[in-house]
């Protein structure tokens, strides 16, 4: 594994970056003391331009390199989860019910130990925006940072992040040109009946046996409305209603979510749910309300970034650690908004054996971070060199 010298200097120093951001996970938009201890750092590292406050606690610097050139954009995330942490690590959570459980205390670390050194070596053309995003496990923060007008504002032609993976071999990186994550929609179902006695299920109508129909029945969309070879994924992940033994209730709700890679089958499911939803409470006599609620769109990568960021990971991990023709994952990222709104790629990369994302009892491997440092680093020099290399 070839981690440029540099940022293998400073391994130590961002551990320890990384640590501390773990003891003050922070959900959302409101980032502020994450936002400031980046702010602080790329002070130290002598960037030439910060801008903060997009999507609050956004945060867009600006490294010049050598001479004239395009603007390359590199995101990494800045949020935690509420969730309450379960490691037991001397630098866990400080902040009750919250944790960093997706590893966005590594992915920030990784872009400040790429700005450390390239603010360092300016062995690049053009300019590189730093991108520390806020609010991913939330509402979208990169999609707020697009329409306040990040990309236009700095010219950025191009995008990249990365994502760690536990349970991949540290220091691999995986890919694929075109979706690679999926569409994330919510759907909200409402059953109004007529509620009664237990004993007496003639008098009523029950929308608790409808809600168990319309739960069986979604689940046609998948097996029946579909080509076999495409992909979707529904599930109902919420049912409330009742609240005693004997008595029927008048409501019921269902809630969950569904993923999808194309426009057309995202369409075609949310077509279907709101006619099986309308007949299924139709022939039970109830009353219903579906509010399908369009989420975060696929993540679509594209060719060119593709080719270019497993050019780098290659040049950090070795031919044989890069795999450029990965299953598409029905998870969801906003990382996707910054894909909309220009080319790029956005790869995942293993941090080796522990517990998965989302988990009480994750943490992120400090040993990765100079390796996602490195590829951030690669990137810019092999995109962007300067005058006489090659792009």
């Amino acid at each position: 594994m070839a981690i440029v010298n540099r940022i293998a200097d400073f391994a130590p120093q961002m551990a320890e970056w990384r640590q501390y951001l773990h003891t003050i996970p922070e959900l959302g938009r409101a980032c502020h003391k994450t936002a400031a201890f980046v702010v602080d750092r790329l002070r130290e590292f002598g960037v030439d331009e910060i801008h903060e406050g997009f999507a609050e606690t956004g945060i867009v610097a600006i490294i010049n390199g050598q001479g004239a050139g395009p603007t390359i954009g590199l995101r990494a995330d800045m949020d935690g989860l509420p969730i309450t942490e379960a490691t037991g690590l001397p630098y866990a959570s400080t902040h009750e019910g919250r944790m960093h459980a997706c590893g966005h205390d590594g992915h920030t670390t990784m872009l400040l130990g790429a700005a450390k050194y390239l603010a360092e070596t300016r062995n690049f053309a053009g300019r590189v925006a730093l991108i520390f995003q806020p609010d991913e496990e939330a509402t979208g923060g990169a999609e707020a940072m697009v329409q306040e007008g990040i990309m236009d504002t700095f010219d950025i032609g191009e995008v990249y992040g990365i994502h760690n993976v536990p349970g991949f071999d540290k220091g691999t990186f995986h890919a694929r040109t075109g979706p690679l994550l999926a569409a994330a929609d919510t759907f909200h179902i409402h059953l109004t009946g007529r509620g009664g006695h237990g004993a007496q299920p003639q008098d009523s109508v029950d929308p608790v046996v409808c809600a168990a129909s319309i739960t069986q029945a979604l689940q046609t969309i998948v097996s029946r409305n579909i080509d076999a070879g495409q992909q979707l994924v529904i599930s109902v992940t919420q049912i409330h209603t009742g609240t005693i033994d004997n008595v029927i209730p008048e409501t019921a709700y269902l809630n969950g979510t569904v993923r999808t890679f194309t426009p057309e089958i995202r369409d075609l499911a949310e077509r279907r749910m709101k006619e099986i939803v309308a007949g299924q409470a139709a022939s039970f006599g109830l009353d219903a309300t579906v509010d399908f609620v369009r989420g975060y769109p696929p993540m679509v990568n594209h060719a060119r970034g593709v080719e270019r960021a497993a050019r780098a990971a290659r040049d950090v991990s070795g031919d044989a650690a890069v795999d450029v023709d990965s299953p598409a994952n029905m998870g969801a990222e906003d990382f996707a908004y910054m894909l909309e709104a220009r080319p790029g790629a956005y790869f995942f990369m293993g941090i080796g054996e522990g517990a998965g994302l989302h988990h009480p009892e994750y943490n992120f491997n400090d040993a990765a971070a100079p390796v996602g440092a490195s590829f951030f680093a690669r990137l810019v020099e092999t995109a962007q060199p300067v005058s006489g290399g090659t792009a």
